[in-house]
């Protein structure tokens, strides 16, 4: 592999995982908006918590399909199948991810939800990205 395609892949890499984030700090913003509103419309900070991952997630998954892997097409029926995938990785990750960590920081060591939550979601992001390019948007 020569040094001049190692490093057009590094950088195409780079830009994906860039626009990643971009897509990313668009949703986080949506989901602590949705968790601020949920919490004053008096949901649990749990049930708020998984009701503003979800449909952060599928607005990830919409900006993610259209911008941040539109090079890979997902061919006819296979919007669906990744939607699936989508949800199986970053949703679990996002979800299960965001809710242990929501009640260890919260619950246990006594943040408030919305700082908790951002913290929550930087860590779970770097493996949403890593589950998304080789799981989720795969070369097929």
């Amino acid at each position: 592999m020569s040094r001049n395609y190692r490093l057009l892949r590094l950088t195409g890499e780079m830009a994906r995982f860039l626009t990643f984030n971009g897509v990313g700090f668009v949703g986080f913003a949506l989901q602590l908006g949705l968790l601020g509103l949920l919490l004053r419309l008096g949901l649990h900070y749990l049930a708020a918590t998984a009701l503003a991952v979800e449909l952060t997630v599928l607005h990830n998954f919409f900006w993610h399909e259209r911008w941040t892997w539109r090079d890979r097409p997902a061919g006819a029926g296979g919007a669906w199948r990744r939607l699936w995938r989508f949800h199986a990785a970053n949703g679990l990750i996002s979800l299960a991810g965001n809710l242990v960590l929501m009640r260890v920081f919260v619950g246990l060591l006594g943040m408030a939800p919305v700082p908790a939550n951002l913290l929550s979601v930087l860590v779970c992001g770097l493996v949403n990205f890593a589950a998304s390019d080789r799981f989720v948007f795969r070369v097929t």
